[in-house]
């Protein structure tokens, strides 16, 4: 096993093109999320359709937005949630700097 790789790890989603990581501050109702992002904007997030089922969120996790194409600075879509330990990963190499104030 690489030195790297920490126990209960494979492999972590990273943020790719327009994502960005953030952490959701508070359950809004109706499905949708107060999460304050890496790139200083706070949205309100939902899970889309074909994740609802699958996807599990709660207060202070971290979670991996797509922002909207349209008031993308307001509004976008978690499409992936971190478990504690992807959480540590990412701290460790530092996409989680602009956010540290709320871990």
């Amino acid at each position: 096993m690489p030195e790297d790789e920490e126990e209960g790890i494979g492999r972590v989603r990273e943020p790719e093109g327009d994502e960005v990581l953030g952490i959701v501050l508070r359950k809004e109702g109706g499905g949708k999320y107060r999460v304050y992002c890496t790139d200083n904007n706070e949205r309100i997030c939902r899970i889309p359709g074909s994740k609802k089922r699958g996807l599990f969120v709660k207060r202070d996790s971290v979670v991996l937005v797509d922002p909207w194409k349209i008031q993308g600075d307001e509004k976008g879509d978690v499409v992936h949630s971190y478990s504690n330990a992807e959480t540590r990963w990412l701290e460790d190499r530092d996409y989680l700097d602009e956010i540290k104030e709320f871990l």
